[in-house]
């Protein structure tokens, strides 16, 4: 089922049969160093699990999936976690597309109160783009998460729903028939 619909792109619900795409998705050499590889058994339980969305990104003319995205709703504090997000499709704007349309979502459809996501240093591409988007840099928890790569910082972004009517006239929504 069609979640979100950008200029380019369905934002769909992924379906068991997906889980080996997402899983290369996670692998993809660009992405690895950046993203956590969720098992078969994570990545199940998240799409049977309301509190969970997870949307493979399809673009509609080359008709094939050309990222993902995974979202923790917390409906209690009302916030919209960004937990990850993944693009095969490097350097044609996929990603900066994905996240105006979620960011939209997750404030005039789900009701976010706020959206965040987490970063690793060293991931210049993804903070050129968070920043870029205007999300304010939190802080960062040190040393919170522990890879192949060794102890790795996250760097937490966030964008307030006080702050999204300013924003959202930055970055409008574009729907498929713009």
């Amino acid at each position: 089922m069609t979640v979100i619909s950008t200029k380019r792109m369905d934002m769909v619900e992924a379906e068991e049969g997906d889980i080996p795409a997402i899983i290369a998705m996670e692998l993809h050499p660009e992405n690895r160093p950046y993203i956590w590889l969720g098992t078969e058994e994570e990545h199940r339980s998240e799409i049977a699990d309301p509190a969970h969305m997870l949307l493979l990104f399809r673009d509609r003319d080359l008709h094939e999936t050309v990222g993902y995205a995974l979202i923790h709703l917390g409906d209690k504090s009302h916030v919209f976690e960004l937990r990850r997000i993944a693009i095969t499709q490097k350097h044609r704007g996929y990603g900066r597309e994905a996240m105006v349309a979620l960011i939209h979502y997750a404030f005039s459809v789900w009701g976010a109160n706020r959206v965040w996501l987490d970063v690793y240093p060293d991931n210049e591409v993804g903070i050129h783009l968070y920043e870029s988007l205007g999300m304010h840099r939190d802080g960062v928890l040190r040393q919170n998460y522990l890879s192949e790569r060794g102890y790795l910082d996250q760097i937490i972004y966030s964008l307030l729903r006080q702050e999204y009517d300013q924003w959202a006239s930055r970055f409008p929504a574009r729907s498929p028939e713009e």
